[in-house]
């Protein structure tokens, strides 16, 4: 039996009001509630929402990794259009090289229109964005196989660039997709195929196009591993997941509920051949959702 892994999303800023040491208190006690029992943390890529407090994706997990050398860490998942992709490259190398193999890198096309536009960056159309994330990938995949590389591409160019040292062993490389042309680039390049608050229904829909266009690109769908990232809240009773609930998750889009009903919900995906789930922690700074995940909810999982 696959054995199912846990990842804790972490706030991504302290919630309007708390202070940057609550913020830090509460995220030290979540890494050791799930010390032993997850195998990851990650961390968003945004610049803005709205005046809610967000920290910067790349030095807020880069900071955490290096407090926690027991977990493997990234993101979900970064935006290709927001660092030049040798340089994200030699980026995630160096990530790999001091952590010592423990990077994962999560990238997708970038979609959120008011962030591109309030930082400067140019907000194509979506298959222009999908083109550029292609683009993106020929590129670090070059630089981290070969000696020197060189890609001419129509959006992004490197040149004799070298990359050392090479990252050793190579990142698993994730793509958050979930229209077609998006589950063809994760078919054709990914290690892993990662979706974002997607209910069951929707995701049954997500896999049939997804082994399709893995059969469109000759790939065994079997080759990528299958992960799903979102909100999730658990309490002991329905008065305490209501209580926990203090960012107003959907239960279409999110788990929600008892650890029976959380298990219950997520067995359904497991089913469907996930087998990694990345969980933001509902009710931050109270940690019951997390406590539950590590002690009901994951050994149930993989009994």
């Amino acid at each position: 039996m696959t054995r199912i892994q846990f990842g804790w999303s972490l706030p991504s800023g302290p919630p309007e009001g708390m202070s940057r040491n609550a913020y830090m208190e509460g995220v030290q006690k979540g890494f050791e509630l799930i010390k032993g029992h997850f195998d990851s943390f990650w961390f968003v890529d945004h610049l803005q929402s709205d005046n809610n407090p967000l920290l910067e994706g790349w030095t807020a997990l880069t900071y955490f990794a290096a407090l926690h050398p027991e977990l493997t860490f990234g993101h979900v998942v970064l935006c290709q259009s927001f660092r030049n992709p040798a340089l994200l490259a030699k980026m995630a190398a160096t990530a790999q090289f001091l952590s010592g193999g423990r990077f994962i890198l999560g990238i997708g096309a970038g979609w959120k229109e008011d962030e591109y536009r309030a930082y400067g960056y140019d907000f194509p159309p979506a298959g222009t964005r999908v083109e550029e994330l292609v683009e993106a990938l020929q590129i670090i995949r070059a630089m981290w196989h070969d000696e020197r590389a060189t890609v001419n591409g129509k959006h992004y160019q490197v040149v004799d660039a070298w990359c050392e040292p090479k990252p050793d062993p190579l990142p698993a490389i994730m793509v958050g997709a979930f229209k077609p042309r998006m589950l063809r680039v994760a078919a054709r390049y990914a290690d892993w195929w990662n979706v974002s608050w997607t209910g069951i229904d929707t995701y049954r829909t997500y896999v049939e196009e997804f082994e399709r266009a893995c059969t469109d690109v000759q790939r065994d769908p079997a080759t990528l591993r299958r992960a799903w990232y979102g909100g999730c809240v658990c309490g002991q009773t329905e008065a305490a997941v209501k209580k926990l609930n203090t960012n107003n998750y959907s239960g279409e889009r999110a788990f929600i509920g008892t650890p029976a009903q959380l298990i219950e919900q997520m067995q359904q995906f497991v089913d469907l051949g996930v087998d990694y789930f990345m969980l933001q922690s509902g009710g931050f700074p109270d940690l019951t959702t997390l406590e539950l995940l590590a002690s009901e909810v994951m050994p149930a999982l993989n009994r």
